[in-house]
């Protein structure tokens, strides 16, 4: 605001220093654009309210700077923003809107055609109908089409541009809970079992591997390790558990660790969080169980998924559990 009112008011060369400041601080990134990770979080203040200040900064360069690549870099942050989380308020959603078709280049008006080239089969926007001003198209694969070579995936966008494109390819299918090897996105999930053994300096944890015993009565600590590399919204976390195993706790409520605020819900067969709110980084959570049956089960997966996007999913791997009388 104050590089804006100097430059308004012909002082152009300290507003200059203030976008060169800012320019040093940036952080940019192929995927994300160019964005402010102090400008990112929000607050009480009115001040601090990250789209709002996000398009007052591209209305900033737009008149200062006039850099054509760094305001489109700016305008992707802010849709890469919209991808995984709402924009609170009318004020924010209108200063987004306002900064995105103010200056830069004009995406909305490009006429480009998309061809998705999964093995054998092509798939082209020229082909398929689609969504005005945003160009979205899906296009659904009966299983007994996929083949093996459909892994191999090329985009290519004709003419070229510089507009922000993104895209997601699911592919489900049915297979043993222990079988199933991780998967990965910008989430990332990683979940370990631990038996608590009392010694004599106190309870020590130690891993349980495939094929290690456990004992009707064993104390059972999972460990589930979340990383997530962008901020998210809505997202919730299932965490199964073999049918030999009893939560301790049983209660659902509203939890808070780490700057982190979620709902845990305790039920038959796993252990659901819900994140309103999901920022950027590692995440650590704990909670014990008891060994109740004896027999071999399947311990199951853990599985994540932004539901205001949800083509961010991740799961963790399949383990089996043998626990003996």
């Amino acid at each position: 605001m104050i590089a804006l009112s100097l430059f308004r008011n012909s002082d152009e060369i300290t507003a200059k220093k203030i976008i060169n400041s800012l320019k040093e601080n940036a952080i940019e990134s192929e995927e994300m654009g160019m964005y402010w990770k102090e400008f990112t979080k929000g607050g009480y203040y009115w001040y601090q309210a990250p789209i709002e200040a996000h398009a007052l900064l591209i209305e900033t360069f737009s008149d200062i700077d006039k850099n054509l690549q760094t305001v489109d870099n700016l305008k992707t942050w802010l849709l890469k923003n919209k991808q995984t989380n709402s924009w609170e308020s009318t004020k924010a959603t209108a200063e987004a809107c306002y900064a995105l078709l103010l200056k830069g280049s004009n995406w909305l008006s490009e006429d480009k055609n998309v061809t998705i080239q999964l093995g054998n089969l092509s798939l082209s926007t020229a082909d398929d109908k689609v969504e005005a001003g945003t160009g979205y198209f899906k296009q659904t694969i009966a299983g007994n089409k996929v083949q093996q070579g459909m892994g191999n995936i090329i985009v290519t966008v004709k003419p070229q541009s510089t507009a922000t494109s993104w895209g997601a390819v699911y592919w489900q299918y049915f297979e043993d809970l222990d079988k199933i090897t991780t998967a990965q996105t910008p989430l990332k999930l990683v979940k370990k079992l631990f038996v608590e053994k009392n010694s004599a300096s106190g309870p020590v944890l130690q891993v349980i591997n495939e094929g290690d015993e456990l004992k009707v009565g064993d104390k059972v600590v999972v460990r589930i390790e979340l990383y997530a590399d962008r901020e998210m919204e809505y997202v919730h976390m299932k965490d199964m558990r073999a049918a030999c195993m009893e939560p301790v706790n049983v209660l659902s409520s509203y939890k808070w660790q780490g700057g982190l605020g979620y709902y845990e819900s305790t039920k038959d067969a796993s252990t659901n969080f819900f994140f309103p709110y999901l920022p950027k980084g590692n995440f650590v959570f704990e909670y014990p169980m008891y060994v109740t049956h004896a027999g071999n089960f399947s311990n199951g997966i853990t599985s994540i998924q932004c539901m205001y996007a949800p083509e961010f999913s991740s799961h963790s791997e399949g383990i089996r559990v043998n626990a003996i009388p």
